[in-house]
């Protein structure tokens, strides 16, 4: 399992002993999609939806899936997370609502979970919020765009 933190020389899982590692700032970018047919795209649009603001709906998911990250990953740390950020853009040439989520904190530990997890809370609740009229949306994407802070040092994607 050589390169594989979250197990031991066993082989069981554990959570990471992160307690030697410096505490430096550190920032994750995730982004995703929900595609959709392009009637429920325009409902979105417009604001036509009977749930309400799916898109503010879904951003304030997003920030309370990130804050939740350690209950529903389990061997994530819970870490001081400093700022969420959600965008969610609606983009006819999809049809449907791109997402991107920024996450930072000050830690020993790198954010990509959280900001993972707020792309995914939010991609969920646009599904969730417009369900009734559209059950055949369909969720991807989901991934790291730019993770930044720590001794691995930057990735982005282009």
């Amino acid at each position: 399992m050589a390169g594989l933190t979250h197990f031991d020389a066993k082989g069981d899982a554990h959570m990471v002993d992160v307690s030697d590692k410096a505490v430096t700032s550190r920032i994750a970018t995730a982004a995703g999609w929900v595609r959709m047919a392009h009637d429920t795209f325009e409902m979105i649009s417009e604001g036509r939806a009977k749930k309400g603001d799916v898109l503010g709906v879904a951003r304030l998911a997003g920030i309370m899936g990130a804050k939740k990250t350690p209950d529903l990953i389990p061997l994530c740390h819970p870490l001081p997370v400093t700022k969420v950020a959600v965008d969610l853009t609606l983009d006819s040439d999809l049809p449907g609502v791109r997402i991107e989520a920024t996450v930072k904190t000050t830690g020993q530990t790198g954010v990509e979970m959280e900001a993972l997890t707020a792309v995914s809370t939010a991609a969920l609740t646009v599904y969730d919020m417009i369900k009734a009229v559209d059950k055949a949306m369909e969720i991807g994407g989901i991934h790291v765009t730019l993770k930044d802070g720590g001794k691995s040092g930057r990735y982005e994607t282009k």
